[in-house]
């Protein structure tokens, strides 16, 4: 059975920085993409980094030079490093595996998320 927990998150100052991380459980981790997404109050998830199961990395236009996703298959784990962050990435942080071409989660049930709050 797929699990997928996040942590890390918290509540931070603008301009602050913070790293997650997210183990998998029940897959083979190192043959599949990963990605990180948020979902802000009110708006639907969305993707924020992606690494592939050869260490490339994707990352859309709102990410902005911001955010660097990494993996470590030894640890079944990726990892989002955040900086400079802003109040509107307010959002619970969310993993799941990617489709490389659209990017769209892999799993159906996702983990519980990671809360994280940017103060202004």
């Amino acid at each position: 059975q797929v699990q997928l927990v996040e942590s890390g998150g918290g509540v931070v100052q603008a301009g602050g920085a913070l790293r997650l991380s997210c183990e998998g459980f029940g897959f083979v981790f190192r043959i599949y993409n990963m990605g990180w997404y948020r979902q802000a109050p009110g708006k639907q998830r969305e993707l924020v980094a992606a690494v592939s199961s050869d260490g490339r990395t994707h990352y859309p236009d709102s990410a902005e030079g911001r955010f660097t996703i990494s993996r470590d298959n030894a640890k079944n784990t990726i990892y989002l490093n955040m900086t400079r962050l802003k109040p509107e990435d307010t959002a619970v942080f969310y993993c799941n595996a990617a489709v490389w071409t659209n990017f769209r989660p892999v799993f159906g049930s996702w983990g519980q998320g990671t809360q994280v709050t940017v103060s202004s």
